[in-house]
């Protein structure tokens, strides 16, 4: 395993800009066993050519056209083709620390199958980055650096897309890249936890993550809040969801309708909390809204939090703490 193959899949479009970049960061990895498995998603700009150029020039890169279309598609074409005990993935536009590779699989081999390999990344751009990116930036690093991704799954996507390894085996018995359901990469850290692979803490940045203004997770559909939200109350209601115990939804602004009109149209009851006092007593989707302190009396409730101001989270985590409920079992913050 010391010298394990490690495939690497890149979907690419129109990213002609910045691929000398990215591929020129792979061919100076310190881990020399690798292939790049890069998938053509019907580019109209240059970006075939370029990788052409470098598959001539090193036979570990190898290029091929989407056998369907979309960034699913594509990955699942390029996992068809590769060969790798140890699979990982890479955005196009994005740059590789030299010893990125060479790192996560040591870290992998390590510690076998059942984990997953998770590095911590940097967001950078011509434009500088957003207050928005760079606090996600450091949240997502805050637990990598423990492994304690799953801690916080149903916020946001705790995996970062172009930054993590795992044995095929592990990525096999998690469905690979075969569902279909945007997000990808937030569905596919769901399936990460639902199979319980274990994330290794990290304690460096290994990937340069690029921020512009066209890139695929600011331009499309696939990547907008209704999807993220499907996502979060799909797979909690797979996974961490009790039946048989009293389901509350704390936030009557716009994500906390979306959740309990999704809830309403699935059949699931549930009790629906606020503090806004023009918001208590009126009746929204059929369900009357009450105040937070009803929560106390409902027996061994669990609690799907929408609420995003942070001053309010910090005084709803206190309450829970006041109660005895514990995150991720009784109460799950979703925004």
């Amino acid at each position: 395993m010391e010298h394990a193959l490690i495939s690497i899949l890149i979907p690419f479009k129109n990213t002609a800009p910045f691929l000398t970049e990215c591929l020129n960061s792979i061919v100076a990895q310190t881990y020399k066993h690798w292939e790049v498995l890069a998938v053509d998603d019907w580019s109209t700009d240059e970006s075939r050519s370029i990788v052409a150029a470098y598959a001539q020039k090193d036979p570990r890169i190898k290029v091929y056209t989407n056998m369907g279309k979309g960034i699913i598609a594509a990955l699942r074409t390029a996992y068809s083709y590769s060969t790798g005990e140890l699979i990982t993935r890479m955005d196009s536009d994005d740059i590789m620390e030299p010893h990125k590779l060479e790192l996560l699989a040591k870290s992998l081999i390590a510690n076998g199958k059942g984990h997953l390999a998770v590095g911590q990344v940097r967001y950078f751009s011509d434009q500088g980055i957003s207050n928005g990116y760079a606090r996600y930036e450091a949240w997502l690093n805050g637990l990598t650096r423990l492994g304690t991704n799953y801690s916080e799954i149903y916020k946001e996507c705790v995996i970062p897309s172009p930054c993590w390894m795992s044995y095929r085996e592990d990525l096999e018995a998690c469905g690979a890249f075969f569902h279909d359901r945007y997000p990808e990469d937030y569905d596919l850290s769901f399936r990460f936890y639902a199979k319980r692979l274990q994330c290794i803490p990290c304690q460096e940045v290994v990937h340069l993550w690029r921020d512009y203004d066209t890139r695929t997770s600011r331009t499309s559909e696939h990547y907008a809040q209704n999807y993220f939200l499907d996502i979060k109350l799909h797979y909690f209601l797979q996974l961490n969801f009790d039946p048989g115990r009293p389901l509350a939804v704390w936030g009557a602004g716009n994500k906390g309708k979306t959740i309990s009109k999704a809830l309403t149209e699935k059949g699931v009851p549930f009790y629906w909390l606020c503090d806004n006092p023009n918001k208590i007593g009126k009746k929204i989707y059929g369900s009357t809204l009450l105040h937070y302190e009803e929560l106390a009396g409902l027996n061994h409730p669990q609690s799907i939090v929408t609420v995003a101001n942070e001053v309010a989270q910090a005084m709803i985590k206190d309450h829970f703490l006041h109660l005895g409920h514990r995150p991720m079992e009784d109460y799950f913050f979703f925004c």
